[in-house]
């Protein structure tokens, strides 16, 4: 049987790799590398992480869903940044990639707790939608 599990990193296209990493700087607090690589640039999101590949002709890939621990503060920081907001609360990089930014409560993906501790974030937990979701699935007690 082979089954899609999850997604282990996705590669974001842009012209500039520290422009890219001052952008997200703005918008979250403590912004880790896991480290950087010829035209790549490895953003660290726990057991996951997002890759920053620096191109000549950077293609704005579409739209991203950023999952942060609080959706309205990187909305205003993006917003007092000067980025593009597009609705209420996805935000365009300097190359056009849409960021859609998520709240976990409100979002079905789940991170153990001990990587969420890991992250400094233990204690964060779902919303009743994402539980009830998660739930209906038999993900959540």
């Amino acid at each position: 049987m082979a089954r899609l599990v999850g997604i282990n990193h996705v590669a974001v296209q842009v012209g500039d790799l520290d422009e890219m990493l001052q952008f997200l700087g703005k918008l979250v607090d403590d912004l880790e590398l896991r480290g950087r690589s010829g035209g790549m640039a490895f953003v660290d999101l726990g057991d996951q992480f997002i890759a920053l590949e620096r191109t000549a002709e950077p293609v704005a890939a579409g739209h991203y869903g950023l999952v942060v621990d609080d959706q309205d503060d990187v909305v205003r920081r993006a917003r007092e940044a000067g980025a593009r907001i597009v609705g209420s609360h996805d935000v365009l990089d300097p190359w056009g990639n849409q960021w859609q930014v998520v709240d976990y409560r409100d979002v079905q993906f789940a991170k153990a707790d001990r990587v969420l501790e890991g992250m400094g974030l233990a204690g964060l937990e779902k919303g009743e939608r994402a539980l009830r979701e998660l739930r209906a699935k038999g993900l959540a007690d």
